[in-house]
């Protein structure tokens, strides 16, 4: 092997690395957004079922009041 096929090989490894690097931070980034998303989501369920379940429970009182009349 030659000086210069030498050089562009460690050229392209250096480069590999970078890529690497940066692929790792990028996949870790959207790791932690997903984790946030995944437990916003959770949250957003739980309010919605805390929401049915009091609207549920208004149209029970309702109708309850319209048979008394």
């Amino acid at each position: 092997m030659s000086a210069f096929d030498l050089e562009n090989l460690e050229r392209k490894v250096d480069e590999l690395i970078r890529l690497c690097d940066r692929l790792r931070e990028e996949n870790a980034s959207l790791r932690a957004s997903q984790e946030h998303l995944v437990a916003e989501r959770a949250d957003l369920i739980e309010k919605t079922e805390l929401a049915r379940s009091k609207v549920e429970a208004m149209v029970s009182r309702l109708k309850s009041m319209e048979e008394q009349l």
